[in-house]
């Protein structure tokens, strides 16, 4: 599962406003993929009212007619739980768009606008929520889609942890944990954690919980960061390894 980051958060902002994002969407010729006279729930009815959503939404039902589970898992059980996701966010349009693109990602068909979009939308989300909390005060560790907190950075490390990335050769990619306990790791050397210093506070929101996994292995929840100082930005797991890895 990969996130593409923009590290400046200024420049998702800007994003969103010139609409730059929702132009690469594919111009929509139907969707959802359910009946919007019959929708409910505030989250499908978000979905009618969105024609992005809606697109992403019946990309989704696409999608998962082809796919067939990595780890002999229930098809059926592991749609409800990513379903469930969307539909915990209400008329949340961020964490909608998180819960979606999270659901292809899962069935392994996922554009790279959506991912955009959903980054795009997150950000903006990921600022809201700093500004209701100015004293940055920790919160804890998001737990459902589309969660935000406020936390502070503890350490800036290799992936493996046994150098300062400030030092450290780009080679032993990148790491960071959390006063919340929350913790960021890359292969790479990840540009928002380099710019970023242990103690500044960030803006954590939970934008993908991995529901394809082996029983009891939930590694690989992936969390979009602003640095609330530095204002770079991050969208990386939680583990070196996804659920189901070595």
């Amino acid at each position: 599962m990969r996130f593409s980051v923009r590290t400046d958060v200024m420049l998702v902002l800007a994003t969103i406003l010139a609409g730059s994002i929702l132009g690469a969407a594919p111009a929509r010729a139907e969707g959802p993929s359910f009946d919007c006279a019959k929708a409910s729930l505030p989250a499908e009815k978000a979905i009618c009212a969105d024609p992005q959503l809606s697109a992403i939404d019946l990309l989704v039902a696409k999608a998962y007619k082809d796919f067939e589970p990595a780890f002999g898992g229930d098809k059926r059980k592991i749609a409800r739980g990513l379903i469930a996701d969307r539909n915990a966010c209400k008329g949340d349009t961020a964490c909608i768009v998180s819960a979606l693109n999270n659901a292809l990602q899962t069935y392994g068909n996922a554009p790279s606008w959506v991912q955009d979009y959903n980054i795009a939308l997150i950000g903006k989300k990921a600022l809201d929520a700093a500004a209701r909390n100015p004293d940055n005060r920790d919160q804890p560790l998001p737990s459902a889609v589309g969660q935000c907190a406020t936390t502070h950075i503890k350490t800036l490390t290799t992936r493996l942890g046994d150098d300062p990335l400030e030092t450290a050769p780009p080679e032993g990619g990148s790491a960071a944990t959390f006063t919340n306990g929350g913790g960021s790791v890359s292969y790479d050397r990840e540009p928002g954690l380099v710019a970023s210093k242990v103690g500044e506070p960030v803006e954590m929101c939970l934008i993908a919980i991995p529901r394809d996994c082996p029983k009891d292995d939930d590694r690989g929840r992936v969390f979009y960061a602003l640095d609330l100082v530095a204002k770079g930005s991050w969208a990386l797991p939680d583990s070196e390894h996804l659920c189901g890895g070595a």
